[in-house]
């Protein structure tokens, strides 16, 4: 019943703004207009609260010890991505760590874009493990608890954008959720969560995850053809999924067109250095790595960024940078520290790089 008077009260709250902003339309006492900042120039910055918890320092581009949000926040950006795992073995990117963040990026003025894995750890096209909490179900059960978990997450969060999984090219929560083996029952697992989040979040909008650009993102969005959801996110790295830049953005334009769907490019990085700064191997250190024309500078990472956000805005409605927080934040001689240090927004000084200049608001 309290809920009932809730939503009754907010409905009707909203219906007497509504008739208030009709009745004073073209009144310039009211001020001016603003359009709503609809590009999304987000960062995923989800392991910021375990390399802030090991004392680790950003810095601002003027060489200022700086919150990392509110230097982003300052660059541009109005988005920030967050993962979230189940029952994570180290405590880090679960649900209180999370929500934490989530608070902090609400009150810098930002927009909380969720990725929720439905795992315990990593979820990509490699690996998509249901959480251990729910071994053994059977579709019906999963189903329910995936249910019951997105809600908990709607009314813990309440993100902007709901990302249902990780780049799920084959599904996700194995092997219940594999589409390549089980169609029918991944469908029933996205359609459920799907539904999940419009009745209980109308205002957030639902992402489905791909990795990549190849004829096979066709296959995977053609099988989502029926499911409730708004944007098509994908994954673009170089290093992986070819360097071809305009065909990022051909591809972009054909899914949205075929599908009548919104596309965001939901991850991407590059390289300011092939240097390193600890003794954790990175991923991306040679230079048939590259795309040619972007070489792995300061200047070149901004450049390639810059043509990333282009092809954001021609192709789609944003774009978001991966792993920019992921600095060597255990020192040099941390043989565990980051796979991805020279791909990162923050040199190895933890000063603020020029990429960012990527995320200016028009």
């Amino acid at each position: 019943m309290k809920k009932f008077w809730i939503v009754l009260f907010g409905s009707l709250l909203s219906l007497t703004i509504s008739c208030g902003s009709d009745d004073n339309s073209g009144n310039s006492d009211d001020g001016p207009i603003t359009e709503e900042d609809s590009f999304i120039r987000g960062v995923d910055m989800s392991s910021l609260p375990e390399i802030e918890a090991e004392g680790y320092a950003y810095k601002n581009a003027a060489g200022q010890t700086e919150d990392a949000l509110a230097t982003l926040k300052n660059a541009g950006v109005n988005t920030i991505r967050i993962r979230l795992w189940k029952n994570p073995a180290n405590g880090h990117s679960g649900m209180a760590e999370v929500k934490t963040l989530a608070q902090r990026v609400k009150a810098a003025g930002m927009k909380v874009w969720l990725t929720v894995h439905y795992s315990d750890t990593w979820a990509d096209p490699g690996h998509q493990e249901t959480p251990a909490e729910w071994a053994g179900l059977n579709l019906q059960q999963l189903t329910d608890q995936a249910m019951l978990y997105t809600a908990n997450i709607l009314a813990e969060i309440d993100p902007d954008i709901f990302q249902i999984g990780n780049e799920t090219n084959t599904g996700f929560m194995y092997p219940l959720g594999n589409v390549a083996s089980n169609e029918a029952g991944y469908l029933q697992l996205v359609n459920g969560i799907s539904a999940t989040i419009r009745q209980n979040a109308p205002d957030t909008k639902i992402m489905i995850h791909y990795a990549g650009i190849a004829d096979s993102a066709d296959w995977f969005f053609n099988k989502v053809a029926d499911v409730d959801y708004d944007y098509i996110g994908l994954s673009y790295y170089p290093i992986w999924h070819g360097k071809s830049i305009a065909n990022l953005q051909i591809k972009m334009q054909q899914l949205g067109a075929a599908h009548n769907k919104k596309v965001v490019i939901a991850e991407t990085a590059y390289p300011f250095t092939l240097d390193w700064s600890d003794w954790t191997n990175n991923v991306v250190g040679q230079d048939d790595q590259l795309i040619p024309a972007y070489p792995a500078s300061a200047e070149g990472q901004k450049s390639y960024m810059m043509a990333i956000r282009s092809v954001g805005k021609n192709g789609g409605i944003g774009f978001c940078y991966w792993g920019a927080e992921w600095t060597a934040f255990r020192g040099p001689e941390a043989p565990n520290g980051s796979t991805w240090e020279n791909q990162a927004l923050w040199d190895f000084d933890g000063k603020a790089l020029p990429a960012m200049e990527a995320f200016y608001k028009e």
